[in-house]
């Protein structure tokens, strides 16, 4: 049974810091990307981050870029997104995904950006919230 489970949210002041866990198992992890979205309330959701597990090659969005790093574990099967410098437009749902094509989502997040990733990711996990006081 596929299972991503993200953990580490929580409620932060703005300036402050939070790290995102997600631990997976089930699926070849090492031949997956795994990549991090986020849904605010009445937003679409927004690809923040991803990372390809074969060559740890690691792609932004731009409003996260300088503030987010994202990294893997693979001895460990956990994907992390440490978020610093967190300002009150941060607040959302944080999702982990993990998706198999991974040529596709490196050439979609290199080319295109990391916003337009949407349906390349197979498997998702239940979200964490993440918010941010002002």
């Amino acid at each position: 049974e596929v299972q991503l489970v993200e953990s580490g949210g929580g409620l932060v002041q703005a300036g402050g810091s939070l790290r995102l866990s997600c631990a997976a198992s089930g699926f070849a992890f090492d031949d997956y990307a795994i990549g991090w979205f986020r849904q605010a309330p009445g937003k679409e959701r927004e690809g923040v981050s991803c990372i390809t597990n074969n060559d740890g090659s690691t792609y932004y969005a731009d409003s996260v870029k300088g503030r987010f790093t994202i990294s893997s574990d693979n001895a460990k099967n956990t994907v992390y997104l440490q978020m610093n410098s967190l300002k009150p437009e941060d607040t959302a749902v944080y999702y982990c995904a993990a998706g198999p094509d991974i040529f596709t989502v490196g050439t979609i997040a290199q080319h295109l950006g990391v916003a337009a990733l949407r349906d390349e990711f197979e498997y998702w996990g239940q979200g964490s919230q993440v918010t941010v006081s002002s």
